[in-house]
């Protein structure tokens, strides 16, 4: 068996970066961009008002100052004169400040009487003119990689970027194993359950940014795992759950080689998940999961989450590890470095849940971070600080 970091290595050789291509603004939000994009234009592209107020030369600006208003700025509908000495134009936030014009004095601090204004109010010294380019220039960039937030998006839009360069998705392929799973919404048979992890996976991989596609079941048969692997091929990530053990019908390993898979590792020092298998089949990177529900999700945080930040161009790095005190005290661990489901409380302390069986989904569920103990960890009193990962 190997150590979890060394399992992280060889995958990491296994999730090759993957090409860019184009996609419209409007549908890269959470992608990852995958080359420095630049602004085509400077924002704002004039010098704009940033309150509705008049327009005027700041030279001119004294309390009981008086001005002929010659026109009017809107956002949209600038004002195409000149402003000249003793003249002021009404202008709305956003609109371009006229030629000559360099302060807006606040339509609070003004009275007005027909065509005339009085400055009634001390303007202060604020311009409320917000300077061409003040936001960002025509030639700045946006750096990559990074996954696009919405504020990314606004950003892009500002700059007229109309389509952008984005990481192709991975394209993962899920197959559940066994006789006993049927898919959710169907009737189980006496001696059969629901294939929950393929679903429980689906949705983590479709939120790191990956296209995950729900294969059929593969039965404990030769012949129907070679169908479903034959549905995998032309995936980037080929991920199966279940049938990796040791057991009569666990023959994912034994299918895998008779068709060319390149093992890299089977088993990890590691709980839950130790009957994990990797390597590369088809062109595609392979994963073999344990069946055991939290097993499969606790391996596809530690293990696929890094694969596909790898494969999206992000690094190739391990989960980063969190601190926080013990709620209460833990037994020492045993040799192979465990995960243990846990809570973290309001007042920033965690609590391990108390059964940590691996087919318990509900503790899963309820979980909000898993504890990371090395192996052969002492006995931990209530207070010590211990390493955990957000879930």
């Amino acid at each position: 068996m190997i150590t979890v970091d060394e399992a992280r290595a060889l995958l990491f050789e296994l999730a090759a970066p993957l090409p860019a291509e184009e996609v419209p603004l409007a549908e890269a939000a959470g992608r990852v961009l995958a080359r420095t994009v630049t602004a085509r234009r400077d924002q704002p592209p004039f010098a704009a008002s940033s309150m509705d107020g008049y327009a005027l030369a700041s030279a001119e600006v004294e309390l009981h100052a008086m001005f002929k208003l010659i026109g009017e700025a809107a956002a949209g509908h600038g004002f195409a004169g000149r402003v000249g000495p003793g003249q002021a134009v009404r202008i709305f936030t956003g609109a371009p400040v006229p030629e000559g014009a360099d302060f807006v004095v606040i339509q609070e601090d003004v009275s007005r009487s027909g065509d005339l204004i009085t400055i009634a109010s001390d303007p202060g010294t604020k311009t409320n003119v917000r300077p061409a380019g003040g936001d960002f220039r025509a030639g700045d960039t946006v750096s990559a990689p990074r996954r696009l937030r919405p504020a990314d998006i606004a950003l892009l839009a500002a700059m007229n970027i109309g389509r952008v360069p984005v990481v192709r998705k991975p394209v993962v392929a899920l197959i559940s194993t066994g006789d006993e799973l049927v898919m959710p919404g169907n009737e189980p048979g006496p001696d059969q359950i629901i294939a929950s992890n393929t679903f429980g996976l689906k949705a983590m991989l479709e939120d790191l940014g990956a296209e995950a596609r729900i294969l059929p079941i593969a039965r404990d048969s030769a012949a129907s795992l070679t169908t479903a692997f034959g549905l995998a091929r032309g995936a980037d990530l080929v991920v199966t759950i279940g049938g990796a053990s040791v057991g009569d019908h666990d023959l994912v390993g034994q299918v895998a080689g008779e068709l060319g898979m390149e093992r890299a590792f089977y088993k990890v020092l590691m709980r839950p998940g130790k009957p994990l298998m990797a390597g590369r089949l088809n062109g595609s990177a392979m994963v073999g999961l344990p069946g055991n529900p939290v097993s499969a999700m606790v391996c596809g945080r530690i293990f696929l989450a890094p694969m596909l930040r790898a494969m999206l161009g992000l690094g190739a790095e391990a989960p980063r590890l969190e601190q926080a005190p013990l709620d209460d005290s833990l037994a020492a661990n045993g040799p192979r470095e465990h995960y243990m489901r846990a809570q973290i409380g309001t007042d920033g302390r965690i609590t391990v849940a108390a059964d940590q069986d691996s087919a318990l989904l509900s503790v899963l569920s309820q979980a909000s971070a898993l504890v990371r103990r090395p192996p052969d960890d002492p006995a931990r009193s209530a207070g010590e600080i211990v390493d955990y990962l957000t879930i």
